[in-house]
Protein backbone atom coordinates (compact mmCIF):
# COMPACT_ATOMS: atom_id res chain seq x y z
CA UNK A 1 0.00 0.00 0.00
CA UNK A 2 1.29 3.52 -0.79
CA UNK A 3 1.98 6.33 1.10
CA UNK A 4 -1.57 7.60 -0.63
CA UNK A 5 -3.38 4.88 0.32
CA UNK A 6 -2.56 4.93 4.24
CA UNK A 7 -3.15 8.72 4.28
CA UNK A 8 -6.65 8.30 2.67
CA UNK A 9 -7.61 5.39 5.22
CA UNK A 10 -9.95 5.82 7.79
CA UNK A 11 -8.33 5.61 11.04
CA UNK A 12 -10.19 4.68 14.30
CA UNK A 13 -9.09 5.08 17.62
CA UNK A 14 -10.71 1.90 20.22
CA UNK A 15 -10.55 2.37 23.93
CA UNK A 16 -12.41 -0.70 26.44
CA UNK A 17 -13.27 -0.40 29.75
CA UNK A 18 -10.05 -1.98 31.10
CA UNK A 19 -11.97 -5.55 31.92
CA UNK A 20 -12.36 -8.88 30.28
CA UNK A 21 -15.66 -8.58 28.90
CA UNK A 22 -15.32 -4.73 27.50
CA UNK A 23 -12.41 -5.45 25.84
CA UNK A 24 -13.78 -8.60 24.29
CA UNK A 25 -16.54 -6.97 22.92
CA UNK A 26 -14.74 -3.93 21.98
CA UNK A 27 -12.52 -6.44 20.15
CA UNK A 28 -14.49 -7.76 18.16
CA UNK A 29 -16.31 -4.60 17.08
CA UNK A 30 -12.52 -3.13 16.19
CA UNK A 31 -12.30 -6.70 13.71
CA UNK A 32 -15.54 -5.72 11.74
CA UNK A 33 -14.25 -2.22 11.44
CA UNK A 34 -10.79 -2.99 10.42
CA UNK A 35 -12.91 -5.95 7.55
CA UNK A 36 -14.51 -2.66 6.29
CA UNK A 37 -11.29 -1.05 5.62
CA UNK A 38 -10.58 1.18 8.85
CA UNK A 39 -7.03 1.41 10.19
CA UNK A 40 -7.58 0.13 14.14
CA UNK A 41 -5.42 1.44 16.84
CA UNK A 42 -6.99 -0.54 20.11
CA UNK A 43 -6.01 0.69 23.51
CA UNK A 44 -5.55 -1.37 26.43
CA UNK A 45 -4.34 -0.07 29.85
CA UNK A 46 -0.58 -0.85 30.41
CA UNK A 47 -1.67 -3.67 32.86
CA UNK A 48 -4.22 -5.55 30.83
CA UNK A 49 -1.45 -5.19 27.69
CA UNK A 50 0.66 -7.03 30.51
CA UNK A 51 -1.97 -10.05 30.65
CA UNK A 52 -2.96 -10.29 27.10
CA UNK A 53 1.08 -10.97 26.05
CA UNK A 54 1.13 -13.36 29.61
CA UNK A 55 -2.07 -15.11 28.22
CA UNK A 56 -1.58 -14.94 24.51
CA UNK A 57 2.11 -15.22 23.81
CA UNK A 58 4.97 -12.68 24.09
CA UNK A 59 3.78 -11.88 19.84
CA UNK A 60 0.31 -11.99 20.39
CA UNK A 61 -0.14 -8.18 20.22
CA UNK A 62 2.40 -7.59 17.10
CA UNK A 63 -0.76 -6.94 15.30
CA UNK A 64 -0.86 -6.00 11.71
CA UNK A 65 0.50 -2.54 9.75
CA UNK A 66 -3.12 -1.31 10.34
CA UNK A 67 -4.32 -3.15 13.13
CA UNK A 68 -1.74 -2.34 16.25
CA UNK A 69 -2.12 -2.35 19.84
CA UNK A 70 -1.29 0.66 22.41
CA UNK A 71 -0.68 0.76 25.91
CA UNK A 72 -2.01 3.84 28.18
CA UNK A 73 -1.10 3.49 32.39
CA UNK A 74 -4.04 3.59 34.36
CA UNK A 75 -2.95 5.08 37.64
CA UNK A 76 -3.69 2.41 40.00
CA UNK A 77 -1.11 0.76 42.06
CA UNK A 78 0.23 -2.40 41.26
CA UNK A 79 -2.05 -5.21 41.76
CA UNK A 80 -1.81 -9.63 41.35
CA UNK A 81 -1.67 -9.91 37.21
CA UNK A 82 -4.06 -12.76 37.76
CA UNK A 83 -6.62 -10.90 38.67
CA UNK A 84 -9.37 -9.00 37.59
CA UNK A 85 -8.32 -5.12 39.10
CA UNK A 86 -10.32 -3.45 41.76
CA UNK A 87 -13.97 -2.39 39.78
CA UNK A 88 -14.04 0.78 42.11
CA UNK A 89 -10.53 1.88 42.23
CA UNK A 90 -10.46 1.30 38.22
CA UNK A 91 -14.16 3.35 38.09
CA UNK A 92 -12.29 6.60 40.21
CA UNK A 93 -9.25 6.70 37.97
CA UNK A 94 -11.44 7.37 35.07
CA UNK A 95 -13.24 9.87 36.90
CA UNK A 96 -11.02 11.58 37.94
CA UNK A 97 -9.93 11.92 34.25
CA UNK A 98 -6.57 9.74 35.17
CA UNK A 99 -6.54 8.75 31.51
CA UNK A 100 -7.37 11.95 29.97
CA UNK A 101 -3.64 13.02 29.43
CA UNK A 102 -2.46 9.83 28.79
CA UNK A 103 -5.14 9.17 26.30
CA UNK A 104 -4.75 12.83 24.76
CA UNK A 105 -0.79 12.40 24.27
CA UNK A 106 -1.43 8.95 22.53
CA UNK A 107 -3.79 10.68 19.93
CA UNK A 108 -1.51 13.58 19.53
CA UNK A 109 1.32 11.03 18.96
CA UNK A 110 -0.50 9.04 16.59
CA UNK A 111 -1.33 11.84 14.30
CA UNK A 112 2.36 13.24 14.33
CA UNK A 113 3.64 9.69 13.15
CA UNK A 114 0.86 10.01 10.39
CA UNK A 115 2.32 13.37 9.37
CA UNK A 116 6.22 12.94 10.16
CA UNK A 117 6.20 8.58 8.84
CA UNK A 118 2.62 8.85 7.11
CA UNK A 119 2.81 4.99 7.77
CA UNK A 120 -0.54 5.10 9.59
CA UNK A 121 -3.06 7.57 8.35
CA UNK A 122 -4.24 10.63 11.11
CA UNK A 123 -7.22 9.19 13.66
CA UNK A 124 -10.31 10.29 11.76
CA UNK A 125 -12.89 8.70 14.49
CA UNK A 126 -12.87 7.04 18.21
CA UNK A 127 -14.55 4.15 19.22
CA UNK A 128 -14.79 4.32 22.78
CA UNK A 129 -16.63 2.61 25.71
CA UNK A 130 -19.40 4.13 26.59
CA UNK A 131 -18.37 3.67 30.48
CA UNK A 132 -15.16 5.87 29.76
CA UNK A 133 -17.16 8.79 28.06
CA UNK A 134 -16.13 11.10 30.66
CA UNK A 135 -12.46 11.92 29.10
CA UNK A 136 -13.02 10.45 25.76
CA UNK A 137 -15.80 12.91 24.76
CA UNK A 138 -13.23 15.61 25.77
CA UNK A 139 -10.75 14.05 23.77
CA UNK A 140 -12.67 13.41 20.68
CA UNK A 141 -13.50 17.54 20.78
CA UNK A 142 -10.01 18.70 21.51
CA UNK A 143 -8.87 16.84 17.81
CA UNK A 144 -12.65 17.35 16.19
CA UNK A 145 -13.23 13.91 15.34
CA UNK A 146 -16.51 12.42 15.57
CA UNK A 147 -16.87 9.65 18.22
CA UNK A 148 -18.91 6.76 18.87
CA UNK A 149 -19.95 5.53 22.37
CA UNK A 150 -20.01 1.80 22.21
CA UNK A 151 -21.99 0.53 25.47
CA UNK A 152 -21.17 -3.53 25.45
CA UNK A 153 -24.75 -4.20 27.25
CA UNK A 154 -28.18 -4.66 26.92
CA UNK A 155 -30.63 -1.91 25.97
CA UNK A 156 -32.54 -2.53 29.35
CA UNK A 157 -29.79 -2.36 31.19
CA UNK A 158 -28.78 1.02 29.65
CA UNK A 159 -32.06 2.27 30.05
CA UNK A 160 -31.62 1.27 33.21
CA UNK A 161 -28.52 2.83 34.05
CA UNK A 162 -29.66 5.98 31.97
CA UNK A 163 -32.89 6.35 34.74
CA UNK A 164 -30.44 6.70 37.74
CA UNK A 165 -30.66 10.06 37.94
CA UNK A 166 -34.44 10.16 38.08
CA UNK A 167 -34.59 7.54 40.90
CA UNK A 168 -32.42 9.67 42.74
CA UNK A 169 -34.41 12.61 41.96
CA UNK A 170 -37.95 10.78 43.02
CA UNK A 171 -35.51 10.01 46.55
CA UNK A 172 -35.81 6.03 45.94
CA UNK A 173 -32.08 5.91 46.19
CA UNK A 174 -29.20 6.07 48.09
CA UNK A 175 -31.37 3.81 50.49
CA UNK A 176 -32.19 5.14 53.65
CA UNK A 177 -30.05 2.50 55.37
CA UNK A 178 -29.13 -0.99 56.01
CA UNK A 179 -32.84 -1.94 56.44
CA UNK A 180 -34.04 -1.55 52.97
CA UNK A 181 -32.00 -4.75 51.84
CA UNK A 182 -34.20 -6.94 53.85
CA UNK A 183 -37.55 -5.16 54.65
CA UNK A 184 -38.78 -5.46 50.77
CA UNK A 185 -38.36 -2.12 49.48
CA UNK A 186 -36.01 -3.60 47.36
CA UNK A 187 -39.28 -5.15 45.47
CA UNK A 188 -40.84 -1.56 45.22
CA UNK A 189 -42.19 -1.60 41.58
CA UNK A 190 -40.87 1.45 39.05
CA UNK A 191 -43.72 1.95 36.37
CA UNK A 192 -42.52 5.18 34.70
CA UNK A 193 -39.20 3.79 32.67
CA UNK A 194 -40.12 4.22 29.11
CA UNK A 195 -40.46 1.49 27.49
CA UNK A 196 -40.44 -1.08 30.21
CA UNK A 197 -42.79 -2.99 32.43
CA UNK A 198 -43.02 -4.45 35.91
CA UNK A 199 -39.42 -3.36 36.93
CA UNK A 200 -39.10 -3.63 40.86
CA UNK A 201 -36.05 -1.38 42.18
CA UNK A 202 -33.79 -4.81 42.44
CA UNK A 203 -33.60 -5.02 38.66
CA UNK A 204 -31.94 -2.02 38.62
CA UNK A 205 -28.08 -1.40 38.25
CA UNK A 206 -26.81 -2.61 41.55
CA UNK A 207 -25.10 0.51 41.87
CA UNK A 208 -28.25 2.12 43.67
CA UNK A 209 -27.88 -0.08 46.40
CA UNK A 210 -25.83 2.48 48.86
CA UNK A 211 -26.57 3.86 51.88
CA UNK A 212 -23.63 6.72 50.50
CA UNK A 213 -24.72 9.86 48.71
CA UNK A 214 -20.35 10.36 47.49
CA UNK A 215 -20.56 6.34 46.48
CA UNK A 216 -17.98 6.17 44.09
CA UNK A 217 -20.02 3.40 41.50
CA UNK A 218 -23.10 5.25 41.79
CA UNK A 219 -21.97 8.83 40.67
CA UNK A 220 -19.58 7.29 38.34
CA UNK A 221 -22.27 5.35 36.59
CA UNK A 222 -24.80 8.65 36.65
CA UNK A 223 -21.98 10.66 35.14
CA UNK A 224 -20.86 7.87 32.63
CA UNK A 225 -24.25 7.99 31.09
CA UNK A 226 -25.21 11.86 31.74
CA UNK A 227 -23.24 12.49 28.25
CA UNK A 228 -24.29 10.00 26.14
CA UNK A 229 -26.35 12.40 23.89
CA UNK A 230 -22.47 14.33 23.37
CA UNK A 231 -21.51 11.51 21.27
CA UNK A 232 -21.99 11.59 17.47
CA UNK A 233 -23.77 7.93 18.20
CA UNK A 234 -24.79 5.41 21.01
CA UNK A 235 -23.80 1.82 19.66
CA UNK A 236 -24.92 -1.35 21.65
CA UNK A 237 -24.49 -5.07 21.66
CA UNK A 238 -27.93 -6.04 20.65
CA UNK A 239 -30.65 -6.75 18.39
CA UNK A 240 -34.04 -5.05 17.14
CA UNK A 241 -36.08 -7.90 17.75
CA UNK A 242 -35.15 -8.38 21.25
CA UNK A 243 -35.42 -5.49 22.77
CA UNK A 244 -38.33 -3.09 21.01
CA UNK A 245 -40.12 -1.52 23.53
CA UNK A 246 -36.71 -0.28 25.13
CA UNK A 247 -35.01 0.68 21.94
CA UNK A 248 -38.05 2.66 21.26
CA UNK A 249 -37.89 4.59 23.89
CA UNK A 250 -33.88 5.42 24.00
CA UNK A 251 -34.38 5.91 20.32
CA UNK A 252 -36.48 9.39 21.16
CA UNK A 253 -34.10 10.06 23.83
CA UNK A 254 -30.97 10.21 22.06
CA UNK A 255 -30.28 11.31 18.87
CA UNK A 256 -28.60 8.23 16.85
CA UNK A 257 -28.90 4.97 18.22
CA UNK A 258 -27.71 1.56 16.66
CA UNK A 259 -27.85 -1.56 17.34
CA UNK A 260 -25.29 -4.03 15.67
CA UNK A 261 -25.54 -7.31 18.03
CA UNK A 262 -24.48 -10.28 18.31
CA UNK A 263 -21.10 -9.59 16.99
CA UNK A 264 -19.82 -13.03 16.75
CA UNK A 265 -22.01 -13.89 14.21
CA UNK A 266 -20.78 -11.28 11.71
CA UNK A 267 -17.70 -12.53 12.56
CA UNK A 268 -18.45 -15.86 11.46
CA UNK A 269 -19.38 -14.54 7.85
CA UNK A 270 -15.80 -13.11 7.36
CA UNK A 271 -13.30 -15.60 5.76
CA UNK A 272 -10.78 -16.09 9.08
CA UNK A 273 -9.80 -12.83 10.41
CA UNK A 274 -5.89 -11.93 9.52
CA UNK A 275 -5.72 -10.59 13.56
CA UNK A 276 -5.09 -14.48 14.66
CA UNK A 277 -4.94 -13.50 18.76
CA UNK A 278 -7.66 -14.46 21.21
CA UNK A 279 -10.04 -12.02 23.46
CA UNK A 280 -8.87 -13.46 26.89
CA UNK A 281 -6.96 -12.15 29.59
CA UNK A 282 -6.38 -15.65 31.21
CA UNK A 283 -5.13 -18.57 29.65
CA UNK A 284 -7.67 -20.67 28.03
CA UNK A 285 -7.80 -24.51 28.54
CA UNK A 286 -8.83 -25.92 25.55
CA UNK A 287 -8.72 -29.59 27.22
CA UNK A 288 -12.27 -29.28 27.59
CA UNK A 289 -13.34 -29.43 24.48
CA UNK A 290 -11.61 -33.17 24.18
CA UNK A 291 -14.09 -33.82 27.45
CA UNK A 292 -17.01 -32.35 26.05
CA UNK A 293 -16.67 -34.56 22.60
CA UNK A 294 -16.97 -37.69 25.14
CA UNK A 295 -20.51 -36.61 26.29
CA UNK A 296 -23.96 -37.05 24.55
CA UNK A 297 -25.59 -34.22 22.95
CA UNK A 298 -27.39 -31.74 25.36
CA UNK A 299 -26.10 -33.38 28.75
CA UNK A 300 -23.69 -31.23 29.96
CA UNK A 301 -24.59 -28.23 32.34
CA UNK A 302 -21.70 -25.39 31.95
CA UNK A 303 -21.29 -23.36 34.68
CA UNK A 304 -19.27 -20.15 34.17
CA UNK A 305 -19.45 -17.14 36.41
CA UNK A 306 -17.37 -14.66 34.33
CA UNK A 307 -14.80 -12.32 34.94
CA UNK A 308 -15.44 -10.03 37.92
CA UNK A 309 -17.99 -12.45 40.18
CA UNK A 310 -16.84 -13.29 43.37
CA UNK A 311 -18.47 -15.46 46.31
CA UNK A 312 -18.07 -17.00 49.61
CA UNK A 313 -16.42 -20.37 49.91
CA UNK A 314 -19.76 -21.50 51.53
CA UNK A 315 -21.80 -20.64 48.40
CA UNK A 316 -18.75 -21.95 46.52
CA UNK A 317 -19.84 -25.70 48.42
CA UNK A 318 -24.17 -24.93 47.83
CA UNK A 319 -22.90 -24.57 44.20
CA UNK A 320 -20.83 -27.63 44.23
CA UNK A 321 -23.80 -29.67 45.68
CA UNK A 322 -26.60 -28.78 43.95
CA UNK A 323 -24.50 -29.77 40.58
CA UNK A 324 -23.03 -33.33 42.38
CA UNK A 325 -26.97 -33.90 43.65
CA UNK A 326 -28.42 -33.59 40.20
CA UNK A 327 -26.67 -36.25 39.10
CA UNK A 328 -25.74 -35.02 35.54
CA UNK A 329 -22.21 -34.15 34.14
CA UNK A 330 -20.75 -30.62 34.19
CA UNK A 331 -18.47 -28.41 33.26
CA UNK A 332 -17.28 -25.94 35.32
CA UNK A 333 -14.73 -23.09 35.47
CA UNK A 334 -13.36 -21.95 38.67
CA UNK A 335 -11.63 -18.69 38.16
CA UNK A 336 -8.28 -18.39 40.19
CA UNK A 337 -10.37 -15.42 41.74
CA UNK A 338 -13.77 -16.34 42.59
CA UNK A 339 -13.64 -17.00 46.07
CA UNK A 340 -13.40 -13.75 48.01
CA UNK A 341 -9.70 -13.64 49.83
CA UNK A 342 -8.80 -17.13 49.33
CA UNK A 343 -8.46 -20.26 46.68
CA UNK A 344 -11.16 -22.06 45.61
CA UNK A 345 -11.71 -25.55 48.05
CA UNK A 346 -14.64 -27.96 47.47
CA UNK A 347 -14.79 -30.84 50.03
CA UNK A 348 -12.82 -34.22 49.07
CA UNK A 349 -16.60 -35.85 49.13
CA UNK A 350 -17.53 -33.92 46.58
CA UNK A 351 -14.48 -34.30 44.60
CA UNK A 352 -15.26 -38.45 44.93
CA UNK A 353 -18.85 -38.14 44.24
CA UNK A 354 -18.38 -36.83 41.15
CA UNK A 355 -15.20 -37.10 39.26
CA UNK A 356 -16.98 -40.08 36.82
CA UNK A 357 -19.21 -36.95 35.56
CA UNK A 358 -17.13 -33.67 36.06
CA UNK A 359 -14.48 -31.27 34.60
CA UNK A 360 -13.04 -28.15 36.25
CA UNK A 361 -11.01 -25.91 34.68
CA UNK A 362 -9.43 -22.23 35.48
CA UNK A 363 -10.67 -20.82 32.64
CA UNK A 364 -12.19 -21.83 29.20
CA UNK A 365 -12.85 -20.69 25.27
CA UNK A 366 -16.37 -20.10 26.41
CA UNK A 367 -17.97 -19.48 22.96
CA UNK A 368 -16.82 -22.81 21.55
CA UNK A 369 -17.75 -24.47 24.79
CA UNK A 370 -21.41 -23.05 24.36
CA UNK A 371 -21.56 -24.04 20.47
CA UNK A 372 -20.25 -27.64 21.52
CA UNK A 373 -23.57 -30.28 21.05
CA UNK A 374 -23.19 -31.72 24.25
CA UNK A 375 -23.26 -28.81 26.20
CA UNK A 376 -27.29 -28.43 27.30
CA UNK A 377 -27.72 -25.61 29.87
CA UNK A 378 -25.64 -22.85 31.21
CA UNK A 379 -25.29 -21.78 35.05
CA UNK A 380 -24.06 -17.89 34.58
CA UNK A 381 -24.22 -15.07 36.41
CA UNK A 382 -26.38 -13.13 33.51
CA UNK A 383 -23.27 -11.02 31.95
CA UNK A 384 -24.13 -9.83 28.84
CA UNK A 385 -21.50 -11.40 26.94
CA UNK A 386 -22.51 -14.29 28.60
CA UNK A 387 -26.39 -13.58 27.54
CA UNK A 388 -25.57 -13.28 23.88
CA UNK A 389 -23.20 -15.98 23.68
CA UNK A 390 -25.54 -18.62 25.19
CA UNK A 391 -28.75 -16.76 22.89
CA UNK A 392 -26.69 -16.95 20.05
CA UNK A 393 -25.37 -21.03 20.38
CA UNK A 394 -29.03 -21.70 21.51
CA UNK A 395 -28.50 -22.91 24.92
CA UNK A 396 -30.63 -21.66 27.82
CA UNK A 397 -29.85 -20.59 31.12
CA UNK A 398 -29.74 -20.57 35.03
CA UNK A 399 -29.26 -17.06 36.32
CA UNK A 400 -27.34 -16.44 39.38
CA UNK A 401 -26.68 -12.24 38.64
CA UNK A 402 -23.77 -10.45 40.81
CA UNK A 403 -23.72 -6.92 40.20
CA UNK A 404 -24.18 -3.93 37.87
CA UNK A 405 -26.40 -4.48 35.12
CA UNK A 406 -26.69 -8.50 35.45
CA UNK A 407 -30.18 -8.20 37.77
CA UNK A 408 -31.80 -6.88 34.77
CA UNK A 409 -30.13 -9.16 32.16
CA UNK A 410 -31.32 -11.29 34.63
CA UNK A 411 -34.83 -10.12 34.46
CA UNK A 412 -35.60 -9.62 31.11
CA UNK A 413 -33.66 -13.26 30.63
CA UNK A 414 -36.15 -15.53 32.69
CA UNK A 415 -39.29 -12.99 32.46
CA UNK A 416 -39.13 -11.15 29.34
CA UNK A 417 -37.60 -13.70 26.73
CA UNK A 418 -38.40 -16.91 28.51
CA UNK A 419 -35.02 -18.42 28.05
CA UNK A 420 -33.59 -18.53 31.81
CA UNK A 421 -35.09 -19.55 35.94
CA UNK A 422 -33.44 -17.65 38.66
CA UNK A 423 -31.54 -18.60 41.13
CA UNK A 424 -32.30 -17.29 44.67
CA UNK A 425 -29.44 -14.99 45.80
CA UNK A 426 -28.49 -16.98 48.95
CA UNK A 427 -27.83 -20.40 47.22
CA UNK A 428 -29.08 -23.24 48.64
CA UNK A 429 -27.72 -26.66 47.37
CA UNK A 430 -31.27 -28.12 47.17
CA UNK A 431 -32.57 -25.72 45.10
CA UNK A 432 -29.66 -25.56 42.67
CA UNK A 433 -30.27 -29.30 42.15
CA UNK A 434 -33.88 -28.99 40.92
CA UNK A 435 -33.16 -26.14 39.14
CA UNK A 436 -30.30 -27.78 37.21
CA UNK A 437 -32.44 -31.39 36.55
CA UNK A 438 -35.33 -28.67 35.41
CA UNK A 439 -33.01 -26.93 32.98
CA UNK A 440 -32.05 -30.27 31.68
CA UNK A 441 -34.77 -32.53 31.72
CA UNK A 442 -37.70 -30.76 32.99
CA UNK A 443 -40.71 -29.35 30.92
CA UNK A 444 -40.02 -25.53 31.67
CA UNK A 445 -36.22 -26.77 30.38
CA UNK A 446 -37.71 -27.62 27.39
CA UNK A 447 -39.94 -24.92 26.79
CA UNK A 448 -36.89 -22.78 27.23
CA UNK A 449 -34.66 -24.43 24.71
CA UNK A 450 -37.40 -24.25 21.90
CA UNK A 451 -37.65 -20.67 22.78
CA UNK A 452 -34.13 -19.84 22.66
CA UNK A 453 -33.69 -21.83 19.65
CA UNK A 454 -35.82 -19.34 18.35
CA UNK A 455 -34.35 -16.37 19.68
CA UNK A 456 -31.01 -17.52 17.63
CA UNK A 457 -32.92 -17.23 14.52
CA UNK A 458 -33.47 -14.13 15.52
CA UNK A 459 -30.07 -13.09 16.27
CA UNK A 460 -28.85 -15.06 12.66
CA UNK A 461 -31.59 -12.88 10.55
CA UNK A 462 -30.55 -9.65 12.15
CA UNK A 463 -26.73 -10.32 11.43
CA UNK A 464 -27.57 -11.93 8.04
CA UNK A 465 -27.47 -10.01 4.07
CA UNK A 466 -30.33 -7.31 4.78
CA UNK A 467 -30.95 -7.69 8.78
CA UNK A 468 -31.29 -4.73 10.96
CA UNK A 469 -27.95 -5.34 12.67
CA UNK A 470 -26.11 -5.74 9.51
CA UNK A 471 -28.12 -2.56 8.18
CA UNK A 472 -27.15 -0.45 11.43
CA UNK A 473 -24.11 -1.46 11.06
CA UNK A 474 -23.18 -0.08 7.49
CA UNK A 475 -25.27 3.36 8.41
CA UNK A 476 -22.90 3.83 11.39
CA UNK A 477 -20.04 3.42 9.58
CA UNK A 478 -21.71 5.17 6.39
CA UNK A 479 -23.08 7.87 8.16
CA UNK A 480 -20.79 8.53 11.58
CA UNK A 481 -17.62 7.36 11.22
CA UNK A 482 -16.81 8.54 7.94
CA UNK A 483 -18.16 11.46 8.24
CA UNK A 484 -16.07 14.62 7.96
CA UNK A 485 -16.77 17.02 10.76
Amino acid sequence: MDSKEVATKPHAVCIPVPAQSHIKAMLKFAKLLHHRGFHITFVNTEFNHKRFLKSLGPNSLDGLPDFQFEAIPDSLPDSDEDATQDVTLLCESIRKQNLLAPFHALLAKLNNDAISTSSNPPVTCIVSDGFMSTFTITAAEEIGAPIVLFYTIAACSFMGFKQLRAVVEKGLAPLQDDSCFTNGYLDTVIDWIPGMRDIRLRDLPTFLRTTNSDDIMFNFIMEETDRAHEASAVVLHTFDALEPDVLDALSSMLPHVYTVGPLQLHLNQIPEHPLKMGYSLWKEETECLEWLNTKRPNSVVYVNFGSIAVMTPERLVEFGWGLANSKLPFFWVIRPDLVIGESAILPPEFVAETKERSLIAGWCPQEQVLNHPSVGGFLTHSGWNSTVESITAGVPMLCWPFFGDQQMDCRYTCNEWGIGMEISNDVKRDEVGKLVKELMEGEMGKKMKNKVMEWKKLAEEATGPDGSSSTNLENLVNQVLLRKS
